[in-house]
């Protein structure tokens, strides 16, 4: 994986009135001059802006401290994260509902959250590996999270451990209904972004735009209702293996109960592999649900060559054939969409796209940036 973005210098300058102005968007006010005594006299709302910088100018220096001084304390919160690099693991506990984070800068190169556990690492106690889930670098429980501008990444790499067999190193793992990304990277190799749910029972609807993600096996996954949008995928090279597949995008595990899984729209899927090296996708059918029924629908998006166009989908247990999935194509174009052999490309109809829309799947929730 590409080493990640080297944090931005903050300057002399930068003080918590910077990023409260870099904020101003996101719900944060600067008071400038004289108050007048009517206003003087009026209560003050209460504060609901936290400000995190490693280099000590804000409330905390770390995410997860201001994650949890916001925690039970009521909804509504926002960090306000300076340029930096967060070497923490996170998590949004389910009673921090609605909270936004946004990346100070508006780049999110500038502003990263890494840590490096895979599914096979050790826990320090002793009790076990992290498993797949634990693996992740940031968790999000809670319903109603908006971030913005800011890279989730998981640094682990197999190279450095040749022994390891549970590979999968999450960077973003999100549960949480109603929960939106905007302009965000998520970088890794194995299982990079979890898109899921708290349980079988919840259709977690979830949305990103014009966000990035990088990776080879199984790179997007999950049981959640997922909307992509204007986002780029991008699938890496693999010095460890010769021959093709290098791995796979998608692998969404969708319950076979949710007449929705994941939809990807006029988005890009790009290659550092050779042509042809990628399937699109394969269907996740997990122990814990044998009934599931795996759905993705790409459509109006760019395949480029790394996408194998000849048999773009593949199994990952034969048991569960991706023919008797819930894939399919709409109008996709590039050299990675090219139509030439039918049965391996299910396409939908003018009728059947009509319902394969954003609204359609996010039914009366629409995702809206908060003013940044």
């Amino acid at each position: 994986m590409p080493s990640h973005h080297t944090p931005v210098p903050l300057g002399a300058g930068f003080s918590r009135r910077t990023l409260l102005t870099a904020s101003a968007g996101a719900g944060a006010a600067l008071a400038i001059g004289h108050t007048s005594p009517a206003r003087a006299a009026a209560p003050r709302p209460a504060r609901r802006t936290l400000y995190v910088d490693p280099a000590g100018r804000g409330d905390h220096t770390t995410v997860q401290a201001a994650v949890n001084a916001a925690t039970g304390t009521g909804t509504g919160w926002t960090l306000v994260l300076a340029p930096g690099t967060y070497r923490e693991t996170v998590t949004v506990p389910e009673t921090l509902a609605g909270l936004t984070l946004v990346g100070a800068s508006g780049d999110p190169r500038d502003t990263v959250i890494v840590y490096d556990n895979a599914a096979g690492t050790p826990k320090p106690d002793g009790s076990g590996t992290y498993g797949t889930s634990g693996s992740a670098t940031t968790t999000v429980r809670a319903a109603g999270l908006t971030a913005h501008a800011i890279t989730f990444a998981n640094d682990w790499l197999r190279a450095d451990h040749p022994d390891y067999t549970g590979t999968q190193a999450v960077a973003l793992k999100v549960t949480g209904d109603r929960s939106a990304f905007f302009r965000c990277r998520f970088l890794g190799h194995q299982d990079t972004l979890y898109a899921d749910t708290a349980d079988l029972g919840a259709f977690a609807r979830q949305y990103f735009r014009d966000c990035y993600v990088e990776g080879d096996v199984d790179f997007v996954f999950g049981r959640a209702t997922a909307v992509f949008e204007h986002c780029r995928f991008h699938t890496l090279t693999r010095g460890d293996l010769a021959a093709a597949p290098y791995g796979f995008v998608f692998a969404p595990s969708t319950a076979v109960a949710n007449p929705r899984g994941y939809l990807v729209a006029r988005s890009r899927v790009t290659s550092g592999a050779p042509d042809a090296y990628y399937k699109l996708a394969r269907p996740w059918v997990p122990t814990s649900d044998t009934t599931a029924r795996p759905m993705l629908t790409v459509r109006d998006t760019h395949l480029g060559r790394g996408i194998d166009a000849v048999s773009p989908y593949a199994n990952m247990r034969d048991a569960h054939p991706w023919q008797d999935q819930r894939f399919a194509e709409y109008r996709n174009t590039g050299p990675g969409a090219a139509v030439t052999v039918p049965a391996n490309r299910p396409q939908l109809t003018r009728t059947q796209a009509g319902s394969a829309t954003r609204a359609a799947y996010l039914t009366d929730w629409t995702p809206v940036r908060k003013g940044f």
